[in-house]
């Protein structure tokens, strides 16, 4: 699986680290595969939800540390 693109929202408050995701994800083909870093806790509950509402595969979350990180594949 290669990763596209890699969005740094380390220390980002919600709903940032979302917002971010939203806006880069927009400019991806379908299929393009993403990871997000996070550090706010709240985007443990954000980022399934955001990908549930819009179509998008949740394909990992881990968390090692407080440093919490996603990949999900556009829609």
């Amino acid at each position: 699986m290669e990763i596209t693109t890699e969005i740094d929202a380390i220390g980002l408050l919600c709903p940032l680290p979302v917002l971010r995701l939203r806006k880069v994800l927009e400019a991806q083909p379908v299929g393009a595969v993403v990871r997000l870093l996070a550090s706010d806790g709240a985007s443990w509950i954000d980022v399934p939800h955001f990908c549930a509402q819009a179509g998008h595969d949740l394909l990992d979350a881990s968390d090692q540390d407080g440093r919490l990180s996603y990949l999900i594949r556009k829609g």
